[in-house]
């Protein structure tokens, strides 16, 4: 969950808050593992992986995984509590691609409500690029249902900067369809993560 703006910024949260969602995966996760295992899913890429919490649950199910995280401590968090089975690049998300590798799914959690538009159409087509023919990809972003939608620095519409260097796009049903559509979206589903933002 990086914003390209400011790596600083997630330089600085993941040094003084930790792994600050805990080690679980999220439940974004879950039911994106219950899937690809449906779809027989044996590569995933993490644009935004993190400390890994949720790359972690894909290998365990014996899913290879490969991340991409703009936070060097981040990564090192990754390292320290799992095994280092995930190969992982450290650059932005709008750098893509990091490799030439075509995987079988694709997991984006809580990251693409972090750029702006350009970078979300980027991203989408980026990892779409990615993706083998007839692979899966599971987008997860913050909703106008959020408590946080339209509190902060108004940026344009639904776009919100929440706290400095945090901004925020909130999505709805016709904003998924907009974005989402030329990639093949199948379903949107309403998940309550249960963690805040920090």
């Amino acid at each position: 969950m990086k914003n390209n703006k400011k790596p600083e910024f997630w330089e600085t949260a993941f040094v003084d808050r930790g792994e600050m969602w805990g080690l679980e995966p999220c439940n974004s996760a879950r039911l994106a593992k219950d899937f690809f295992l449906q779809h027989n899913v044996k590569t995933v890429l993490i644009p935004g992986s993190g400390y890994g919490r949720n790359a972690q649950h894909f290998i365990e199910s014996g899913m290879s995984v490969t991340g991409i995280e703009i936070s060097q401590t981040a990564i090192d968090m990754y390292l320290k509590h799992y095994n280092g089975e995930m190969k992982i690049y450290q650059g932005s998300v709008c750098d893509m691609p990091f490799d030439d590798k075509i995987y079988d799914a694709i997991f984006c959690h809580a990251l693409i409500h972090l750029l702006d538009e350009h970078e979300r159409e980027k991203l989408i087509n980026n990892c779409y690029e990615q993706l083998r023919e007839n692979g899966c990809m599971v987008f997860s972003a913050i909703s106008k249902q959020a408590e946080t939608y339209g509190t902060g620095k108004f940026i344009s519409k639904n776009r919100y900067e929440i706290i400095d260097g945090v901004k925020m796009y909130f999505y709805d049903r016709e904003s998924v369809t907009a974005d989402f559509t030329k990639a093949g979206l199948i379903e949107i589903l309403d998940i309550s993560e249960g963690s805040p933002f920090f």
